[in-house]
């Protein structure tokens, strides 16, 4: 059985969705891959104990605090070679930037390989279904490119100001890569 609540962000709308035991969604109203490949019938219960949880994580995100991921069950769905790029960016520190060469660089290093495509890095961050949580938001392309967040590049750097990373670092793309 799934749950889902609405929760009122600085950035809009935003759906939570959860089993019994974790969350298991988090999409911006908007977002490109909205829902994922998510299926399953989802009952609207905003007093599940895992969607209070949540509300209550995100409350003290967008209040300025530092709410530790761990402090929630999360259980994304997706393939062994995603859920391996999704724990690299639980690993980002709060007001941080990663790009995807270094991730690419990382599961190259944990899998014994020489190299991994950071494309296919960028396309297991862009289809994070938790995000903020999951902070794909602080993946940035090669020299500090503001490239590839599913929510919009204008959420994106709502939710890097909001960390305080140095933005004067960052810079646009001439044209929109998001995934």
């Amino acid at each position: 059985m799934y749950y889902k609540t609405q929760y009122a962000s600085p950035l809009g709308e935003i759906l939570l969705v959860a089993d019994e035991k974790a969350l298991v969604g988090l999409w911006i109203e908007g977002q490109k891959y909205f829902l994922g490949s998510f299926k399953e019938e989802i009952c609207d219960d905003e007093n599940a104990q895992i969607l209070v949880k949540a509300k209550c994580w995100l409350d003290k995100y967008f209040a300025g605090e530092k709410p530790q991921i761990n402090d929630l069950p999360l259980s994304p769905q997706g393939s062994d070679f995603a859920k391996s790029v999704w724990k690299i960016l639980c690993e980002i520190p709060y007001g941080k930037t990663i790009t995807y060469g270094e991730i690419a660089e990382k599961i190259a290093q944990s899998k014994g390989i020489e190299k991994m495509s950071a494309q296919a890095v960028g396309g297991a961050v862009g289809h994070n279904p938790i995000s903020i949580i999951i902070p794909c938001h602080r993946v940035v392309g090669i020299k500090g490119n503001l490239t590839g967040y599913a929510g919009g590049i204008d959420k994106k750097i709502k939710l890097l100001t909001h960390e305080g990373v140095d933005m004067s670092v960052l810079y646009l793309p001439k044209k929109s890569t998001a995934l």
